[in-house]
């Protein structure tokens, strides 16, 4: 067989300038000699690939017959997606996190956007990307709708078998539908993997939104809001860079039946870390699009309620435990724990969704800034007064000495911060599994990745690294403090007393308090959180950010924007005068 196919290349080996070729089983040309492995690849004609892989497959609806092997069989883009928030949901039930999130919350969520966008589950689905996405503003015709589903259990489960929630179960044509597809769309369609994959890719107006795998964190969160699970935001995109969650490379776990090639990589290669900001506002715009009802409520109980957060946030960064009482103070003071605040609710269309965990951690910053004004003068001396009571005291607790939390804290975020960064630079993007965007690329692509590999191995060989441990157990404390412990300091169990007054129920303006602006721009064009330059604010407050900010890896501007809106909603700001535009008039 390699004989009669390489009998028409003559050409000699650059290696050892012999002509003995023979043909791997990846259908790549090496040289029989020395060995090595050239980039040129056998070229099949196409008559040969059709007869070579001529079998159908009975699905559901009917028969549907493979057009290469290298392509697999036809499927649509929403039918990965699907797969993807199906492992998703699996994920999650399996670190127990909400149980029955997948059957009970996510299908119903997943069916609903699927409804909307009019891929399926409505009397007349588009056909190959003929308007795969909606805008905001837009909705479909209820007489095509169903406007039974809501967010409760349903009939509708999701098996655990892919090919029974293929074409049929959505809703989608099968191969027998799309016969009067014009021969233009359909050479369309060949340059990727999937049916609509080309015209997926196509540019989109700027209040469209298309699937893609940020909006498959959304649905989770949405799914973990409603069932009020213990998880925030931050500690998703933590399970995420870990992998405990599939995100990244998720083709890997891909069907035989769903082959990803060409213009799919667009929609499915990830290739940066989610941004919590942007998570955000993809599942603000969900629950708006989707129309769904009022989330259950935030009460005293539910995780998401900023005093137990800030509990949880105070022993992370090991703080007293009697500033939990103030934190609940500054809450009830700015109305940062009323339900109604609380609680998602889309049909208000309010212009953001509350960030918990961020908001949680600004009581904080507000409450520290009250008590230690973090200014670089109030908090130092505030610490040379613990130190002396701590001297002269025998009473078996401490006063809580800032200067030693400082010292306390300082080395072990830097720690902290240096193992997270080299976590970061050896996060291993590639999939194992082979993409390319074009057929002819594959074997050029291939031999890249040997190279790369036999690289890597040969310099972790010289470095001696350590082998890795493995995927660690998933968490969601990024500091543990023991007070067993004697390396660290743990300040738990000390006390704030001579520093505040116990009686003092009632929150007043610090003659020392600064805010963080002086006036709050109204401009809906403004965005505040790009409006933290660190050199004009105190060593203090920005260590305090910068720990915070390691805490929940987000940026330190987002929780200085969280900060200023706090200050606002207590100290009434007066709102910045507006000055009439003089125009002239004609006389």
């Amino acid at each position: 067989m390699d004989a009669e196919s390489t009998k028409s290349y003559k050409t000699p080996c650059p290696q050892c300038a012999e002509v003995h070729w023979g043909i791997s089983d990846e259908g790549q040309y090496y040289c029989k000699s020395c060995h090595t492995v050239i980039e040129k690849t056998l070229e099949l004609e196409e008559t040969e690939v059709y007869n070579k892989n001529a079998r159908a497959q009975s699905i559901n609806r009917g028969l549907r017959k493979a057009k290469r092997k290298e392509w697999g069989w036809e499927w649509y883009i929403c039918e990965g997606f699907q797969f993807i928030l199906l492992k998703q949901a699996e994920a999650l039930e399996a670190l127990g996190i909400g149980s029955g999130i997948k059957e009970e919350v996510m299908c119903v969520l997943w069916r609903k956007y699927l409804q909307r966008t009019a891929q399926a589950y409505c009397r007349r689905p588009m056909r190959n990307g003929q308007r795969l996405v909606l805008a905001c503003d837009s909705s479909v015709a209820s007489s095509e709708l169903d406007t039974d589903s809501e967010i409760c259990p349903t009939d509708i489960t999701v098996d655990s078998d892919f090919e029974q929630r293929s074409q049929s179960s959505l809703g989608l044509p099968s191969t027998g539908e799309h016969t009067d597809v014009s021969d233009a769309e359909s050479m369309t369609s060949v340059r990727s993997g999937s049916v609509d994959g080309a015209a997926y890719i196509q540019k989109k107006k700027p209040w469209e939104r298309k699937l893609n795998m940020p909006m498959t964190l959304a649905f989770c969160y949405l799914s973990l809001l409603w069932v009020r699970a213990s998880v925030t935001l931050s500690d998703l995109l933590r399970l995420v860079f870990y992998r405990h969650i599939p995100y990244y490379n998720s083709q890997e776990n891909f069907p035989e039946t769903i082959n990803i090639y060409g213009a799919d990589l667009k929609a499915f290669e990830v290739k940066n870390f989610p941004v919590h900001r942007n998570i955000l506002e993809i599942a603000h715009w969900l629950g708006v699009f989707l129309q769904l009802p009022e989330f259950p409520p935030i009460t005293e109980t539910c995780y998401y309620h900023p005093n137990v957060l800030c509990m949880k946030y105070l022993m992370e960064v090991n703080l007293p435990d009697e500033l939990h009482t103030w934190t609940c103070t500054v809450a009830e003071k700015a109305n940062l724990d009323n339900v109604e605040f609380l609680t998602f609710n889309p049909k208000l269309k309010r212009k953001r969704m509350i960030p918990h965990d961020i908001q949680a951690v600004a009581i904080i910053i507000v409450t520290l800034k009250l008590i230690f004004g973090l200014d670089d003068n109030y908090e130092w001396q505030l610490a040379h007064l613990a130190q002396g009571i701590n001297r002269e005291n025998d009473r078996g607790f401490s006063i809580f000495d800032f200067q030693k939390w400082y010292k306390t804290m300082r080395p072990s975020m830097d720690e902290a911060r240096k193992k997270l960064e080299e976590e970061q630079a050896r996060f291993y993007w590639d999939s194992e599994k082979v993409l390319y965007y074009r057929h002819k690329s594959r074997a050029r692509i291939l031999k890249r990745r040997r190279l790369a590999k036999n690289l890597q191995n040969q310099f972790i060989k010289l470095a001696g690294a350590a082998p890795d441990a493995g995927n660690q157990g998933p968490s969601s404390f990024v500091f543990s403090w023991d007070e067993q412990n004697g390396d660290k300091t743990c300040f738990h169990g000390h006390s704030l007393e001579h520093i505040v007054k116990k009686d003092k129920k009632e929150i007043s303006r610090r003659k020392g308090y600064w805010l963080n602006s002086v006036r709050k721009c109204r401009s809906r064009y403004c965005q505040h959180w790009r409006q933290y330059d660190e050199c004009q604010y105190p060593s203090s407050y920005r260590f305090v950010l910068s720990l915070f900010s390691l805490v929940l890896r987000v940026e330190a501007r987002v929780i200085h924007y969280e900060v200023s809106l706090i200050e606002d909603k207590l100290y009434k700001q007066v709102p910045v005068r507006r000055i009439k535009k003089l125009t002239k008039t004609k006389i």
